[in-house]
């Protein structure tokens, strides 16, 4: 390979040479055109001197700039500055201005247990159908705090801390699961749909203008404040503050006239009502505050007045001082007119910014146009000089001596020659080495096979000592398993033998020479131990107290006998009389249940009589009884009661149930049991006190229709269900069944006004004094000519 590579190269020295030549009049040409490229250049020296021109104006246009937006950012950071304070001060104004959540935190810290319903609401809103709205006390917005103190001196405190639903499925929600649940207390006003209806005016247009005009007065309650349409319409339904009217100074003189009563109480041209009306203003005196009522007798139609003085509000009261309102108000007007002055000065600074940026952006494009020119110059500079560079490298090439590199070639390949026939004649004495070396492992492969035929028989009788040490291995095992059972038994036979006679106690007898050393002699020995025991004498002392123990187990036995032949007649006797009454008992007390279940049923709950026998019931085994089921002492009525549909019946007691639990479960009993006895009359004391309104209503329509049930006919007028007494210091109004003519009120007057003796009352003095004022309509009084009593203003 050698030899043909040189000769290859060496006929390859004139195309070379051919190819040279070729080279160098390539490159000449390339030369040839960039030189003529240059002449399009200008002069450098231009170039230099534009560039120069254009970075020092782009330097200029910088500054000018940069003092431009220093001077727009000065008047920026007063901007920014007044921003702050105004920021500042409107954070702290609407702080300030929070009235609702300042009152929501008078109003938790007045009443008890509002806090938590509030949260409970709040974080529950999702399950209700329409809005909640409340407590009321957070939801107004008095106009002053003149007017706060009015609102606040009108509505009851019970009103404010009022939550408002808009329907009757809301109010049931929020009831249940707030007071009957967690035992909150609420109050809960319903709006439907929570619209505000149209406001009928008390008084007509006219008679207002009147009242303003000539009386002082400037409008209705419900017009000083604000608030959602809900909660007003809550407080027009429960406190009509559309008829309030509010007045000032004027309203005193007004009064002192005695002219404004009776414009207020008299009834408007169409209204075709007889008598006066009522009235209720507010107004101001001496710097005081008051609200006038207003009354008309139901008797004699004469107005009754009464004036209270009107305290400052507690509740609706403004969050903070006034004048600090103001102040923070100067400082925001002031920060927003500074910041208007200073924008004409921000919008100069950007239209001059703008105008830098727009010159220096022009100048920045003639640099770019300048440093692009100088960039292209000293690349064909560079280029210039690389292309000479390669035109003398080719003329080098060219003009290379071809015909001494010939002499070296024909040289080189001599002696490449020379060296193969050299090596030619090392590999043939090679070859003669290598046959010798095969004979001599041929030798060698045929004494490897004896030895691999030896190792074989060894293999084999390796594998039969490993079988017989596998055999003896197992029989090993077997040995060792009955030594382990063999070991076991003589361990428990040890263990009888220390149980039987304790090592503790017989060691040392087992040591003395006369014990049997073998099974043999131990039988011998307690051959001899057993007649020793029946040669024993007799004792008659022992024989005759065991004779008359005898005979006395024998006569007890018989009395025993004797006994139980007795309790079992009389437990027959008692088994006879038992199912009897225990038969009429369980139906008392499934019919007792049945109305119970009923009655519990009908306020929404779920209750239950069972009998109680002591928690054992009766049991035969062998002809034997359990004594433990006539233990009647133990025997009573459980009274299992459920008011919430996720927990079970559960017994009554003071440990699981509120007051109120109890109270209905317990007249819900006596109303079950009230038709199994019959009683003259029955009567119960404040049974209804702990009972809320809703179970308050229930329980006493139970009670009238249980206790109003009319005589069957065919059976005398005495045969009835008896007379009920509720004794109870107040009874909610409007009570289902109060319309009932068997029902009877009976008023207990105790007051310092009443008679000091009860037979100082004489019904035919009344009767006769009433008649007379009503045939001569004269004044009321007594016949020992008592003055007409004084009525007191309202």
């Amino acid at each position: 390979d050698n030899i043909e590579n040189t000769l290859a190269e060496f006929q390859s020295i004139d195309a070379h040479q051919r190819r040279a030549e070729r080279e160098v009049q390539a490159e000449r040409k390339r030369l040839e055109e960039i030189q003529a490229e240059g002449a399009s250049f200008p002069p450098m020296d231009e170039v230099e001197d534009s560039l120069r021109k254009a970075q020092s104006e782009l330097r200029e246009t910088k500054s000018k700039l940069d003092a431009a937006k220093r001077r727009a950012g000065s008047v920026q950071d007063k901007i920014d500055a007044e921003k702050q304070k105004e920021d500042e001060a409107s954070q702290k104004l609407a702080r300030l201005n929070d009235e609702k959540s300042l009152r929501r935190q008078r109003l938790f810290g007045m009443f008890q247990g509002l806090k938590d319903a509030f949260e409970w609401i709040d974080q529950n809103r999702k399950m209700f159908r329409r809005p909640i709205h409340g407590p009321i006390g957070t939801e107004v917005q008095p106009k002053s705090a003149l007017t706060a103190a009015y609102l606040e001196h009108h509505v009851s405190s019970n009103t404010w801390r009022s939550f408002v639903v808009e329907c009757p499925e809301d109010y049931k929600l929020l009831y249940r699961e707030v007071r009957e649940k967690k035992g909150i207390p609420i109050n809960i006003i319903t709006v439907p749909q929570g619209r505000l209806k149209p406001v009928t005016r008390m008084y007509s247009d006219c008679k207002m203008d009147v009242l303003r005009r000539e009386h002082g007065f400037f409008g209705y309650l419900d017009e000083t404040f604000t608030a959602p349409d809900p909660i007003m319409q809550a407080l027009i339904n429960n406190h009509n503050v559309d008829k309030v009217i509010v007045g000032g100074e004027e309203v005193q003189k007004a009064l002192d006239r005695k002219d404004l009563i009776e414009l207020l109480s008299t009834r408007e041209a169409h209204d075709k009502k007889s008598g006066k009306v009522s009235s209720c203003f507010f107004y101001t005196h001496n710097r005081s505050s008051y609200r006038y009522t207003s009354q008309p007798s139901r008797f004699s139609g004469e107005i009754g007045t009464s004036s209270d003085e009107v305290q400052p509000a507690r509740l609706l009261k403004p969050g903070c001082d006034p004048n600090i309102k103001e102040e923070l108000s100067e400082i925001i007007k002031k920060a927003k007119e500074t910041i208007e002055n200073l924008l004409p000065a921000i919008q100069e600074g950007q239209i001059e910014m703008d105008e830098w940026h727009k010159h220096g952006q022009h100048v920045s494009v003639k640099l770019k146009d300048s440093k692009r020119l100088k960039q292209e110059w000293t690349q064909y500079k560079a280029k210039l000089r690389n292309q000479k560079e390669k035109l003398a490298e080719a003329e080098e090439d060219a003009a290379k001596d071809n015909e001494r590199e010939k002499v070296q070639m024909v040289n080189k390949i001599k002696k490449l020659v020379e060296n193969s026939i050299k090596e030619s004649e090392s590999a043939a004495k090679a070859h003669n080495e290598c046959m010798k070396s095969t004979h001599a492992l041929t030798g060698v492969k045929m004494t490897e096979d004896g030895l691999s035929d030896n190792l074989r028989k060894l293999g084999d009788l390796l594998q039969e000592r490993m079988s017989e040490t596998a055999e003896l291995e197992s029989r090993f095992k077997q040995t060792d398993k009955l030594y382990t059972t063999i070991k076991d038994s003589l361990k428990k036979l040890r263990d009888d033998a220390q149980a039987i006679a304790p090592q503790n106690e017989w060691g040392d007898r087992l040591q003395e020479d006369d014990m049997p050393e073998d099974l043999d002699g131990l039988e011998d020995a307690l051959d001899e131990a057993e007649n020793k025991v029946n040669s024993i004498t007799d004792n008659p002392h022992v024989t005759r107290q065991y004779e008359e123990r005898k005979v006395e187990i024998e006569r007890c036995r018989e009395q025993l006998e004797n006994m139980n032949q007795s309790q079992g007649m009389k437990n027959s006797q008692l088994k006879q009389k038992l199912g009897a009454w225990q038969s009429k008992l369980i139906n008392i007390q499934q019919d007792v249940n049945g109305k119970f279940s009923e009655y519990m049923k009908e306020v929404g709950c779920a209750g239950e009589i069972r009998l109680y026998t002591g928690g054992e019931t009766s049991n035969y085994e062998n002809g034997e009884e359990n004594q433990e089921h006539y233990n009647f002492k133990d025997w009573g009525i459980e009274i299992l009661v459920k008011f919430r549909e996720a927990s079970k019946l559960q017994v009554l007691s003071a440990q699981t149930h509120s007051g109120g639990e109890r109270s209905v479960s317990t007249i819900m009993y006596l109303m079950g049991l009230q038709n199994l006895m019959k009683s003259p009359f029955r009567c119960v004391d404040e049974i209804n006190q702990g009972l809320d309104e809703r179970n308050e209503r229930l329980v006493f329509k139970r009670i009238v229709k249980n206790s109003t049930i009319p005589t069957e006919p065919g059976k005398s007028l005495d045969d009835h269900c008896g007379q009920y007494f509720l004794i109870t210091p107040k009874l909610l109004p409007n009570l289902d069944g109060m319309e009932n003519e068997n029902i009877t009120v009976l008023f207990v007057f105790s007051g310092p006004e009443n008679f000091a003796d009860c037979l100082d009352w004489n019904v035919d003095k009344f009767i006769a004094e009433k008649k007379r004022v009503l045939l001569t309509g004269g004044d009321w009084r007594s016949d020992g000519g008592t003055p007409k009593r004084k009525r007191r203003s309202r």
